[in-house]
């Protein structure tokens, strides 16, 4: 998802030319952009989301996880700018890369969400940080087979087809195209 070129930021309202590009961007009909913006709003009546209320309301899905950590992650992809919040443009277009049904377009999304350091390629330190924030948001042991390392190492044993230690975007997705395993693991939305 990273930055490309300048893009306007949607706040409280928005135009018809808003709509018409908003709808462009995301595939979803005007009349869809408008419904999405009105419940935008009634939730961040700012036109802003910021990362306490994105938490909050991440933590609603997952009450008896520990949900910061992911939701810093996740945050961190949706807020393409680097504000500290979240527009309703950003906001708009993750939803609508989450709920296509693409999933090469998933497994980029989630790919940048990987790459904490936004370098392009996926280090062993950095899906294992991703890793513990999954087992924290979803209570899960981390002991044995089912320690974050050990799924660190099995996924880059995987993935890894050059060998150099990090993974690319493409062997990222190629990676989780071609092992329903890691698909579910790492980008649910996209099996």
């Amino acid at each position: 998802m990273g930055n490309s070129g300048q893009r306007m930021k949607y706040g409280k309202t928005l135009t018809e030319a808003n709509v018409a590009e908003l709808s462009g961007l995301s595939g979803f009909t005007p009349d869809q952009v408008r419904e999405w913006h009105s419940g935008f709003l009634k939730d961040c009546p700012t036109g802003k989301l910021n990362k306490k209320k994105f938490v909050d309301v991440y933590k609603q899905f997952y009450p008896m996880g520990k949900a910061e950590k992911f939701c810093e992650y996740v945050f961190r992809t949706f807020d393409n700018d680097s504000s500290g919040n979240i527009d309703f443009g950003e906001f708009l277009i993750a939803i609508s890369i989450t709920a296509q049904q693409e999933p090469k377009r998933k497994l980029e999304w989630a790919f940048s969400m990987y790459d904490i350091d936004r370098n392009g390629f996926i280090e062993k330190k950095e899906m294992k940080k991703i890793m513990e924030a999954i087992f924290d948001l979803l209570g899960e042991e981390r002991k044995g087979n089912n320690s974050p390392e050990l799924k660190v190492d099995q996924i880059f044993t995987k993935m890894d087809t050059n060998g150099d230690g990090k993974l690319s975007k493409e062997e990222f997705v190629n990676g989780c195209l071609q092992d329903d395993y890691l698909r579910r693991l790492l980008a649910p939305s996209a099996s």
